[in-house]
């Protein structure tokens, strides 16, 4: 593999463990070095790191808080 493309996958934890779960990426890379981008956008998914699964987090964040409320609201109101 390039240097320079291994020195940026080895600057990036995220980059450096997904390289090793899924080593395909290692001999794709090799072949063609300018599929970098398809690399990281693949191990943003694999780590559930866009944009949509944030927010999917965070849905489910305020889902789990507004039941906690609604929950100690029925609790007050039995007293």
């Amino acid at each position: 593999m390039r240097t320079d493309v291994m020195d940026y996958i080895n600057q990036q934890k995220d980059l450096k463990d997904f390289i090793r779960e899924q080593p395909q990426w290692y001999r794709k890379l090799m072949r063609n070095p300018h599929d970098l981008q398809a690399f990281e956008i693949a191990a943003l998914n694999y780590h559930k790191k866009t944009i949509p699964h944030r927010v999917e987090k965070f849905t489910n964040g305020v889902q789990m808080a507004s039941m906690m409320f609604h929950m100690f609201q029925a609790m007050n109101q039995q007293n």
